[in-house]
């Protein structure tokens, strides 16, 4: 069923925010906190909503700047903002929390992110891991190491060129384009979302979906996966945080879940004691939306479950 909620609400960073909710029909638990990954939208996740709500937790979930029916003047479809794109996309989830805040006064709230809405997510972790009672960062991938470099340097001479606020023209084939080839006998070039022919149509069809990046958005993309590569950057989070990381062994945005493995062992490396990882066999990028969807939500459920909420 659909969310039952969608509402518009101020940013400070002056974005009018496309916020979806699903409430629980019991007292809930804790809230989720939703972050969509790149070229799509929180309506995308109503099933999840649903099968959370049903649970005992509240769901929200929104569009991110340059993203669904989010507005803001700095922001058109495809691009986060002219300049200062991270720290705008992390002000807006800081509002949507401040929302739920006011929603339901002292109840935890688990941030949980997809692909790009993974790097938002432990992004905003990095500067805000008082605020959140668990993080679950899912199919993101902080392995970009020399290739990440080389992909900043193709921007910045496409914005020099270019301009910041159009589309990548080398982005796309480094990324969408080159983990389409790696699925055999592929009918759409989006077929390395998920097995699901059903679901993998239905973001083909829909128009706020797969379309192109700005320089700028791509630039803000590789801004959060450096983020969270460098391992100063964990020093304020608390070491009993906990952290659900999932991935996909047919992956190719994160080579196989290799870089879900990566981050999940820095992340014992650098003491966090709390800490679940599965990556899933024959799973490709979008876990919600795959043919094993129903056990990966079960396996989640579980988790929240056994979550020392406070």
């Amino acid at each position: 069923m659909p969310f039952d909620s969608h509402i518009s609400i101020a940013s400070p960073t002056a974005a009018r925010l496309s916020l979806y909710s699903r409430q629980a029909a019991t007292p809930a638990r804790a809230a989720i906190q939703i972050n969509h990954g790149l070229a799509e939208h929180a309506a995308r996740y109503a099933r999840f909503a649903d099968f959370l709500a049903a649970r005992g937790y509240h769901v929200y979930a929104h569009d991110h700047r340059g993203h669904g029916s989010t507005s803001a003047t700095d922001a058109p479809l495809g691009r986060f903002a002219a300049s200062n794109g991270v720290d705008r996309v992390l002000a807006d989830v800081g509002a949507v929390h401040d929302h739920i805040a006011e929603q339901h006064p002292g109840l935890p709230v688990v941030i949980f992110g997809h692909s790009m809405g993974g790097l938002i997510t432990l992004n905003y972790v990095l500067r805000h891991s008082g605020r959140v009672a668990a993080a679950a960062i899912w199919n993101a991938n902080f392995s970009a190491g020399v290739l990440g470099r080389l992909a900043q340097a193709i921007l910045a001479y496409e914005r020099f060129r270019l301009g910041s606020d159009v589309p990548s023209r080398l982005l796309p084939k480094l990324t969408f384009a080159d983990w389409a080839k790696k699925v055999p006998d592929r009918r759409t070039e989006f077929d390395w979302l998920s097995r699901d022919a059903t679901e993998v149509d239905a973001y083909v069809a829909d128009p706020l979906c797969g379309w192109n990046a700005s320089v700028s958005m791509w630039s803000a993309v590789f801004e959060l996966i450096f983020n969270g590569a460098d391992d100063r950057n964990f020093a304020p989070v608390r070491k009993d945080l906990p952290f659900n990381l999932v991935g996909g062994q047919c992956d190719p945005a994160t080579d196989g879940g290799k870089a879900v493995e990566a981050l999940a062992a820095r992340l014992r490396r650098m003491g966090f004691s709390n800490l679940v990882s599965t990556v899933y066999p024959e799973t490709r990028h979008e876990s919600l939306n795959e043919v094993n969807r129903d056990m990966i939500m079960a396996d989640f459920a579980g988790w929240l479950e056994r979550l020392p909420l406070r």
